[in-house]
């Protein structure tokens, strides 16, 4: 189980960096972070801010290096920045509707900048692409926006030359993005959504072979279609590194059917290394507010956030992302004590998951990985989420009575239900307004809930496998509807329709 906790002042010394997004955060080691650059209300940045892990110390390092006067690139976001040991090398972004294609190293031993003058295959200017490390030497860097195109292109940097090499990549490609990620992952490089050509916001997942010289294959792109719980269509996200799992988190997709605007995300999925699939990071608590464009860094066993967008407003605070056996967690217990036991009824449906992530870390054998993938069987706790009465559902009552054109919603009046729920079997996920989905989903976990009673608490139909041939009811857990992705609403439709048969 994690919990999110907002940072204190108690946390940090020294001056905290101003609100941003766009921005990079990158470690250097285990001793620093360095946030470089980002926008707030249309400024771009150039600001370096540190933060001295050890000494729990915000501060702003004294930098010498640059061209014309200025220390360090030109102010800009949306750019890529990547460690090599010391060396903190920054590439590409955007100031204003300028993109950049300058490139940069930071020397963070004695706070230099130096423009490099590299050669070979030179990448164009471009922002939102995604670069990640090979080893201690080379960069890979795929995908941006060009200002008129979105870009496939694979280069590769080796630092101690610094000669670009484009990668000629056979085989199908994945489709043109920007706002991915690109993340390496033993000798893959992995690449998650985006916006691709012509707009869309893609969730799709891609493997990159060939990348290391010393391994002689032939470079190839392979789309994944891992199993579990995978992330709606996003872009703006992070992926981070911890462990044998890659968490995933925030970004924005969009509303479809239920609204023209982009949706900003909170939600936390990991990409288990060692079983291979996707799931939730089970939290216990409310996450931060939804955004994009932020930045999450490890920071031993926990992770901090900071920064983003909402669509609105420009983010500045500080989160931390810790374990419970954390001492930040305990302030959970300290400023509220019922904190922790309000939120029974997550820690109950995390459960499953928190279970399933300490049997990847202890068996990794192919037997066990096989049992995991097809035999495993979790019934429902007995005790489950608190299910609203009907009596008590006053959302509901007042759907009811609305569908049949009656004003008086009191208890009397519940006989208008069976109505709503023909309505909701004969509809489809498409037409079902937002403000069914709350009735909706309550009603559905109280129709579990009763055939669970009525066959003892045994019913072999309310059981969640993966198994061929059961039936799984995956949302008598979910809390509150804001929990539902958008993908999330046929699926729950159907369950209930099934359940009503």
């Amino acid at each position: 189980m994690h919990y999110w906790v907002r940072a204190s002042s108690s946390d940090f010394a020294g001056t905290l960096p101003q609100p941003r997004s766009g921005h990079t955060a990158v470690n250097i080691g285990k001793s620093k972070v360095i946030v470089f650059g980002g926008l707030v209300e249309k400024k771009f940045l150039n600001d370096i801010v540190v933060y001295d892990i050890d000494n729990k110390l915000w501060y702003k390092p004294e930098c010498t290096g640059g061209t014309d006067g200025q220390v360090g690139p030109s102010p800009r976001a949306f750019h890529v920045a990547v460690v090599i040991d010391c060396h903190m090398f920054i590439f590409g972004g955007r100031c204003g509707g300028k993109r950049l294609g300058d490139f940069w190293v930071l020397d963070t031993d004695i706070w230099q900048w130096s423009e490099l003058t590299s050669f070979g295959d030179l990448p164009s200017a471009r922002d939102f692409a995604a670069a990640s490390a090979i080893g201690n030497q080379k960069i890979i860097m795929y995908g941006g926006w060009d200002g008129k195109k979105w870009l496939s292109d694979v280069y590769v940097l080796d630092t101690i030359s610094l000669e670009w090499m484009e990668l000629s990549v056979t085989g199908s490609l994945p489709p043109p993005r920007c706002g991915h990620t690109a993340t390496m992952v033993e000798k893959r490089l992995l690449v998650y959504g985006g916006r691709g050509g012509g707009g869309p916001i893609m969730g799709d997942l891609w493997a990159l072979k060939g990348v290391i010289p010393e391994e002689n294959e032939t470079p190839g792109w392979t789309q994944l279609k891992l199993p579990g719980q995978a992330p709606s269509a996003r872009c703006g996200h992070t992926i981070t590194s911890g462990g044998h799992y890659l968490l995933l988190f925030g970004g924005h997709g969009t509303g479809g059917w239920l609204s023209r605007y982009d949706i900003y995300y909170n939600d936390c999925i990991i990409l288990d290394r060692v079983s291979a699939q996707w799931k939730r990071l089970p939290t216990g608590n409310e996450p931060p507010p939804a955004r994009a464009y932020h930045s999450l860094t490890c920071i031993g066993s926990r992770y901090l956030l900071f920064g983003g967008f909402d669509g609105k407003s420009t983010f500045g605070d500080l989160w931390w992302l810790v374990p419970e056996e954390d001492p930040i967690a305990n302030r959970l217990r300290a400023t509220s004590p019922t904190n922790i036991t309000e939120n029974k009824d997550v820690m109950m449906e995390n459960n499953n998951v928190q279970s399933e992530l300490k049997e990847s870390e202890t068996e990794e054998s192919a037997v066990s990985e096989l049992r995991k993938r097809l035999g495993i069987s979790v019934s429902l706790p007995s005790n489950g989420v608190p299910v609203v009465d009907e009596l008590e559902d006053r959302e509901l009552i007042e759907l009811a009575s609305s569908l049949v054109g009656e004003r008086d919603t009191t208890h009397e009046h519940i006989s208008h239900i069976p109505a709503l729920r023909d309505h909701w079997r004969n509809s489809t996920a498409r037409f079902i307004p937002l403000k069914e989905l709350g009735p909706l989903l309550r009603d559905y976990q109280r129709q579990i809930t009763r055939r669970h009673l009525e066959n003892g608490g045994s019913d072999p139909e309310l059981v969640e496998s993966g198994s061929p041939g059961k039936v799984a009811y995956g949302f008598y857990h979910i809390r509150n509807v804001n929990q539902l992705r958008m993908d999330d609403i046929p699926k729950l439709l159907a369950e209930y329709k099934q359940l009503l048969n």
